[in-house]
């Protein structure tokens, strides 16, 4: 069976990251701009020389090639690399031999890049663009999508949260011992945000969530790979993406449709997802940190179950009692109601609801309205005319249309 031809732009989003890792290791975190321009025109070439000749029958090992040539080209008439490169190298064949593209040496880089992308010295907003650039190979105009805005927006926020990181002189290493576990938790608190970037976002472009919740998935099954980070709460961050993963179909079965979770089809959830959420969230209770991934992930778990049992919320309802208490959040707080009216009723459920304090949302009027179509239908279609008033998403638009509809009928 012959292996599929990735695409250009597969290969891009695959090698780019592991092109400016292994370059930027060579050279320093100071000029990880200029890998990212390296990287790019070794991609431009690529375009060029295989729509005339074809994809070659080993495109990586051809980009590497290139890349390593483009590299060594820019530090030869670059004044750095004649004032700082060249006194520490003899000869020409050695430089070429320094930049390594071999698959180990290619993964340790991609690791040390994860931590020098997710350093705290940089904002978070700016730690999850230089994530989807550097580490996913997203392109500018993706990222700007992703957090609605123009590409010179991000094209500026990556530009500083570069500037910063050379300012700060942060080199291209993994983490003393002791100070590994406190780095790990920001590594995992980007990639949990790059997740929730994907499943969680209101852009327009459904291939591009779809995108960014795989690439947290491959950033987190990277860290596996380094026994020091391969840790109970990096387990359970990868069970948690792949619960909820699971479910992207039947939770958005086409662009302009979105399906609640009593509405889905469990039938298109995922299976080979579910029993790899299942196979990590067992990885994941190991030790004695009880971290909110675990939690999320055990309710995401409970999530897959189909049978809509009182079993079931019960136990969802425990676990959002505990993981309130460690994270405390609006959107924590709104889930755990929707879990209380399935436990204890519509109309206890509708009376804590009223009295929270937690901004009056789409997600508020869309939990309303659910509790009201138990109890008043009037009202029911009052909150998810409200709901409609807070948003302009065009499945979220057509889903609340819909309700209404039906409810008025």
């Amino acid at each position: 069976m012959e292996t599929p031809t990735l695409s250009l732009k597969d290969l891009f989003q695959q090698e780019f990251p592991r092109i400016v890792a292994v370059i930027t290791r060579q050279f320093g975190v100071q000029h990880m701009h200029a890998a990212e321009d390296i990287a790019s025109e070794t991609f431009l070439a690529a375009a060029e020389t295989w729509g005339i000749k074809g994809i070659p029958a080993n495109p990586a090992a051809w980009l590497y090639l290139v890349a390593r040539q483009k590299a060594i080209h820019f530090w030869r008439r670059d004044k750095i690399y004649r004032d700082k490169v060249m006194p520490a190298i003899t000869s020409n064949t050695a430089a070429e031999e320094e930049i390594d593209f071999s698959e180990e040496h290619i993964q340790d880089s991609k690791l040390r890049m994860i931590f020098a992308v997710c350093n705290p010295v940089i904002a978070s907003e700016a730690q999850i663009g230089l994530a989807l650039r550097i580490l996913c190979g997203f392109g500018i105009e993706e990222i700007a999508t992703a957090f609605f805005t123009n590409r010179e927006t991000i094209s500026k926020r990556l530009l500083r949260a570069k500037d910063k990181l050379r300012q700060e002189n942060i080199q291209l290493e993994m983490p003393a011992d002791q100070d590994i576990i406190h780095r790990l938790d920001n590594v995992l608190h980007v990639i949990y945000l790059v997740f929730n970037e994907g499943y969680y976002s209101r852009t327009q472009d459904q291939v591009l969530r779809r995108d960014l919740c795989l690439e947290a998935l491959r950033l987190c099954l990277q860290l596996t790979a380094y026994s020091p980070t391969n840790t109970p709460a990096t387990n359970a961050l990868i069970a948690l993406i792949c619960f909820h993963a699971s479910r992207f179909a039947a939770r958005q079965p086409e662009d302009d449709t979105i399906l609640l979770y009593d509405e889905q089809d469990s039938t298109q959830w995922d299976q080979q997802l579910v029993h790899q959420g299942m196979h990590y969230l067992a990885l994941s209770a190991s030790g004695d940190h009880l971290s909110s991934y675990h939690l999320e992930a055990r309710i995401a778990y409970w999530h897959c179950i189909p049978e809509d049992s009182p079993a079931k919320w019960e136990e969802i309802l425990l676990l959002y009692n505990q993981l309130l208490i460690l994270k405390n959040s609006a959107a924590g707080t709104l889930n755990r109601l929707y879990a209380k009216y399935k436990v204890d009723g519509a109309a206890v459920a509708l009376k804590e609801l009223q009295a929270l304090q937690v901004p009056q949302n789409t997600d508020y009027f869309l939990l309303m309205g659910a509790l009201y179509e138990q109890l008043d239908t009037e009202k029911a279609v009052k909150a998810y005319q409200q709901a409609l008033s807070t948003t302009t998403i065009p499945a979220e638009v057509q889903h609340l249309a819909t309700k209404i509809k039906n409810l008025n009928k």
